[in-house]
């Protein structure tokens, strides 16, 4: 493929898995569950949402502007996806990030102790942004992609989540270390988190527990990487085999902040909590997933012999209007007391003869506000006209009509009406 082509390719796929969680975020009067847990602050941010509908399923300060620290990561790895570099190809650290390097450490930023002058592959520095949340990995690919101007890539990723539909987020870091005005939503962390989920290569390096890069030209020895996420630590209390990647952060200011999705069953959740601490975080969310996936299940909504809807029915004496029932049960997939509602696509009126079974319209159905399925409505019954049945009564009648003729006939005979007709006929041949 085109190497000038991959960028615009990559965006669409974001944009794409990105559109259905916009368009529901944007939609009134859809509103969350109750929170099934206390969060140990009451000011955390916390956004759960179907990533299969847009659906939101809790929030809590979803809308509020809030530090992110490393979660800005995110968007820095994404442009690095999209922008088609050559992620085997080695780069050589550039000697402008000198002072870039020596703020990170005056800010005790966590690294991978990369150096200028090193030659290190494109692909290890994902690795090294995604698992270890290195921030000098950030300034080097922030740096790569701009051509060494880590303002226009600043510009570029606050470009990028507009694009994204962010309304409340502002980068003015590569990596989030510095707090200053470096600001997002939970729910604008969750339209930037599904465009990453949709990116493979993303999601492959996220869910990595442990990475090594090779020695280079100024690191003799192999560096271990591990990752910050603990969930995908099967050692770790709070481990669930469920998540799926995605970002931790954390800043005096910002707290422990975290970004993921969760898969089980063929359903996907992605979850952002803002503000929390080391000892909760964690916990909060596995409280949170596991409720929802103990609690949304699979369940039938429609079956076949409930009558879900009537068409005034013209031609026929004994019935008003047609019974219309579900040709098929329909499931759906949500919470126990998700009401279930119907839109009709059905004629104004049906004429007699109607069959039994005949289908008539069709119904939707929609679980709690979201689109299910459709199904044919059809009849239980047979309806028959007017004219049919009265040319079935007709018919029955002329046995009876026919034997009624057949006594006249023969009480005449009985009486002597018969052959007397004939002796009058007989004696006015006579007279000619």
């Amino acid at each position: 493929m085109n190497k000038l082509f991959r960028p615009v390719l990559r965006r669409a796929a974001a944009l794409t898995a990105v559109l259905v969680l916009a368009v529901w975020l944007a939609l009134p009067g859809l509103a969350a569950y109750p929170m099934p847990i206390q969060t140990t602050y009451p000011e955390e941010s916390v956004y759960l949402f179907d990533l299969d509908t847009g659906k939101t399923i809790l929030e809590q300060n979803a809308d509020q502007p809030r530090y992110i620290a490393s979660l800005t990561k995110m968007m820095t790895a994404l442009l690095y996806l999209e922008s088609g570099l050559d992620l085997e190809q080695e780069i050589t650290i550039p000697d402008s990030l000198t002072q870039e390097f020596t703020d990170i450490q005056n800010a005790n930023g966590s690294t991978i102790g990369l150096e200028t002058g090193e030659t290190i592959r494109r692909m290890d520095l994902l690795y090294g942004l995604l698992v270890a949340s290195a921030n000098d990995a950030a300034s080097v690919i922030a740096s790569d992609v701009s051509g060494g101007d880590l303002t226009a890539f600043l510009a570029e990723m606050n470009a990028r989540a507009v694009e994204l539909g962010c309304t409340d987020t502002n980068f003015t870091c590569v990596h989030g270390l510095y707090d200053y005005g470096n600001v997002s939503t939970a729910k604008d962390l969750a339209k930037i988190a599904a465009a990453c989920y949709a990116n493979e290569t993303y999601m492959t390096v996220a869910q990595t527990v442990e990475y090594t890069i090779p020695a280079t030209n100024l690191h003799a020895n192999e560096r271990v990487l591990t990752t910050t996420n603990l969930m995908l630590d099967p050692s770790y209390p709070y481990y669930r085999d469920y998540i799926r990647g995605m970002k931790t952060g954390f800043t005096t200011l910002a707290g422990r902040c975290y970004v993921t999705f969760a898969e089980q069953d063929g359903h996907t959740y992605g979850l952002v909590v803002l503000g929390s601490d080391l000892d909760n975080i964690y916990r909060e969310c596995a409280e949170m997933l596991d409720w929802t996936f103990s609690t949304f299940q699979e369940r039938q909504l429609v079956d076949t012999e409930t009558m879900l809807a009537t068409v005034p029915l013209t031609q026929c004496r004994t019935e008003s209007e047609v019974e219309l029932y579900a040709a098929n049960t329909v499931n759906g997939y949500g919470h126990p007391e998700d009401a279930v509602t119907y839109t009709f696509d059905l004629p104004e009126s049906i004429r007699a003869t109607v069959q039994e079974g005949q289908v008539v319209g069709t119904a939707t159905v929609w679980l709690d506000g979201y689109e299910v399925g459709t199904v044919d409505l059809v009849t239980h019954q047979e309806y028959i006209s007017n004219f049919r049945t009265d040319g079935i009564a007709t018919l029955k009648l002329m046995p009876v009509l026919l034997v009624i003729l057949l006594v006249l006939a023969l009480l005449s005979v009985l009486t002597g009406g018969g052959p007397g007709l004939f002796r009058r006929r007989g004696r006015r041949r006579r007279r000619r």
